[in-house]
C-alpha cells in the first residue's frame, strides 16, 4: 500500500495546500442571470450581491428577479 497522502485520501502532518491565485480578479463565469468572480468570490444575480438579496429578499422576490429580471 502506497504512503503517499494524495493515495490514501490523508494529509501529511504540516501538509499546508497552496492557494491557487491564478484567476483572482478575473470573472470566473458570466451568464445572463449571474456572475460569478466579478470582484473576488462572489456571486451576483441580475447584477444584484446574492448576499445583499438573500439578507432583504423572500423566496418568491428572488425567483421573480430571476425570470424577469427586475
Amino acid at each position: 500500500m502506497s504512503q503517499n497522502p494524495q493515495d490514501t485520501g490523508t494529509q501529511a502532518p504540516g501538509f499546508k495546500p497552496k492557494k491557487s491565485v491564478a484567476l483572482s480578479g478575473t470573472a470566473a463565469g458570466n451568464t445572463a442571470l449571474c456572475t460569478v468572480g466579478r470582484t473576488g468570490n462572489d456571486l451576483h444575480y441580475r447584477g444584484y450581491d446574492i448576499l445583499d438579496v438573500a439578507d432583504a429578499c423572500e423566496f418568491e422576490e428572488i425567483a421573480y428577479l430571476l425570470v424577469h429580471g427586475k
